[in-house]
This record gives C-alpha cells, structure tokens and sequence, in this order.
C-alpha cells in the first residue's frame, strides 16, 4: 500500500481561537468551525490543518496524518506494524494507526464508502 503524502495536521490546542487566529496570520482560511471549539483551515492545495480545544490539564499534541486512496488495499502481509485497523470515522473517512520502526505512531486516512 504506497500513501500519497501527507492529508493533514491534526492540533490539539489549550485556546482554538488564538491557534486559528496564527494560522490565519500565516495564510490560512478557515474551510469551517464546529461548535465544540475546533475547526479545519487550508491554505492552498497543500495538507489541511484540523485544530481541536482540549482541556488545560491535558498535553497538546501534533499529529501528521498520511492520504490512502484505498482502506482496502492495505495488505495483511505488509511489513507495517498495524496498531488499529482501518475503521470507519464519525466524519466520513476510514482511519489507521500504524507505528514506525522507532515507535512513533501515524494515522492513514482514506476515504470512506459512500
């Protein structure tokens, strides 16, 4: 299974209106805004950036997420170690997590079935 470089950045953030107010100095434009203090910007064609608000006692966090055309080209007998399966997201895609020869974990997203 070969990724098609890199979807996203996943952020988690202590203030979601400070955060998107950096980015948007830096040349994002905010794509939408949930109700629960998060939201999507893009700039360009390039990897979109998803923020999310999370509490002050929890440790904020980046995360690359790498595009697969298909959840259901991922081979069983592949080299990569798989942490979860592919499933289904509440936002429409299908979501993978995978960890790298140095431990590090990464999410695949494909789409989801329509």
């Amino acid at each position: 299974m070969a990724t098609e470089g890199i979807e996203a950045v996943f952020l988690t953030t202590h203030n979601w209106g400070k955060a998107a107010k950096f980015f948007q100095a830096l040349g994002y434009e905010l794509d939408f805004e949930t109700d629960h203090n998060s939201g999507q910007l893009r700039n360009g064609d390039g990897p979109y950036v998803f923020i999310s608000e999370i509490p002050e006692d929890q440790e904020t966090q980046t995360q690359i997420v790498l595009k697969v055309p298909d959840a259901d080209a991922f081979r069983a007998d592949s080299p990569v170690e798989v942490v979860t399966p592919f499933e289904d997201t509440h936002y429409g895609t299908k979501e993978m997590t995978v960890r790298d020869p140095d431990g590090r974990l990464w999410n695949l997203q494909a789409p989801g079935k329509n």
